[in-house]
């Protein structure tokens, strides 16, 4: 799947399909219910599904019991396997959640070595002592992930976890014919697992797509051609709410220089996946101190360079606060999808997103910047897209020391021809525009 190209729309299954809390062990087919999901979809023009973990698991899913079998409480992967070829049929790509650093303590082979200990076949494949004990009383000690010992360290140095991994892959793409992975907390995966992962899926099947979740640090670390082919891009994703609400456009502009510049961006032709949202943060409905700039804040994601990923029921303005006890407020059960003015908007910026290869390809350059606004260029080849924003409240007036004259241009967003003089510039308060110029 040529990634770039593609509009995400991530969801949360067991939270969207309104599952029980806990694995109650009983069979119900609720992932059936994102069939009636689809029209939705390609109305908001997104072309790739990335699904939360789907797989038999203690509680949220990143707690696995079986990578082979779709969870219980979603319920068969006979139900999951008609999602998928539905999705396929209408154009859609599918991107599965990888969890493979940790498993939970449900987990098949775990259970084997809570039952026959030192005895068990499976006792390496964890980062098991059993002169030590656990804080369940297990009677040896092991790893768990960042100190959350419900999730077992899964020892990724050994030959037969790595088996067992690419066997279920294989699997995944087999039954379920899916396009790619996103890899759980990749920046715990070491970069020997990484490289092993990535030749086994090259050859598995042609342009399979590997995201990677990382935090901050060096994503070329685990970006490149041996590693993985894109990870979650988390230093926009904050600029993104905070430059709106400190009223500081300087944040994201340097950030996407810092990345992205023509001339020294440190990923300059990557394409990271960026996001206003997703199930691990606060819905951006709700961080935003302006309603009215969730439609700029939008604007921005889908004009920056990137691969623009919607968090389901974003789209249409949806909240959700991250709490400290657990997150289910950010992952709701929706029974249908929603739309408003927001969605009309998305579904919009999405549309222009995959038609415009400056949007997809384009280098980045900075125009014109103040503390409430900014115009940036998108430049491919011939083509060139400016995008203004104006975060205040009042018409900004101006004038841009550009070596470019007069010239026509279509307001993607609207459709209008206008003629653009870069030296007298008004910005509308509260706009976003997509000027495409033509010399």
């Amino acid at each position: 799947m040529p990634a770039e190209e593609n509009v995400f729309y991530q969801i949360y299954p067991l939270g969207l399909c309104g599952a029980p809390a806990q694995n109650d062990g009983i069979t119900v087919s609720r992932i059936t219910k994102i069939l009636n999901w689809i029209p939705h979809l390609k109305k908001l023009n997104v072309n790739t599904v990335y699904f939360s973990p789907i797989f038999e698991s203690d509680r949220h899913g990143y707690d696995t019991r079986d990578f082979r079998k779709v969870d219980c409480r979603l319920g068969t992967n006979k139900d999951f396997s008609e999602l998928c070829d539905a999705l396929h049929e209408n154009g859609i790509h599918v991107v599965l959640d990888g969890v493979f650093n940790h498993v939970g303590r449900g987990f098949w082979a775990f259970q084997d070595v809570l039952q026959f200990r030192e005895n068990s076949p499976y006792k390496d494949w964890f980062y098991i002592h059993f002169d030590g004990n656990s804080c369940y009383n297990d009677g040896f000690y092991y790893e768990g992930w960042e100190g959350h010992y419900e999730l077992v360290k899964l020892n990724l140095e050994n030959p037969a976890v790595l088996e067992y991994l690419f066997s279920c892959i294989q699997f995944w793409v087999e039954q379920f014919h899916i396009d790619g992975l996103r890899l759980d907390v990749a920046y715990c995966l070491s970069e020997q697992f990484l490289r092993k992962l990535r030749q086994f899926c090259n050859k598995l099947k042609p342009e399979f797509f590997l995201l990677g979740e990382i935090l901050f640090g060096d994503y070329k670390r685990i970006v490149n051609g041996e590693m993985l082919h894109s990870c979650t891009n988390y230093e926009c994703y904050k600029g993104l709410y905070s430059s709106f609400n400190d009223l500081n456009l300087f944040e994201i502009a340097y950030s996407l220089n810092r990345q992205f510049g023509r001339e020294g961006g440190i990923y300059k032709g990557e394409h990271l996946l960026c996001f206003a949202d997703n199930h691990d943060v606060t819905r951006v409905a709700s961080i935003l101190k302006e309603p009215r700039h969730l439609p700029l804040l939008y604007g921005l994601l889908f004009s920056m360079p990137s691969i623009p990923c919607i968090y389901y029921g974003s789209e249409w303005g949806i909240k959700g606060v991250k709490g400290s006890g657990n997150d289910d407020d950010l992952r709701p059960s929706v029974d249908m999808p929603e739309w408003n003015e927001l969605t009309d908007l998305i579904a919009r910026l999405a549309s222009i997103h995959r038609e415009q290869k400056a949007l997809i390809h384009g280098e980045y350059k900075t125009v014109m910047l103040t503390n409430r606004q900014l115009i940036f260029e998108r430049k491919f080849q011939e083509d060139r897209i400016w995008i203004a924003i104006n975060a205040d409240t009042s018409v900004y007036h101006a004038g841009i020391n550009e070596a470019v004259s007069t010239c026509n241009v279509t307001e993607l967003l609207s459709g209008e021809s206008m003629v653009l003089d870069p030296h007298s510039i008004s910005l509308p308060p509260l706009s976003l525009q997509y000027w495409k110029l033509y010399s």
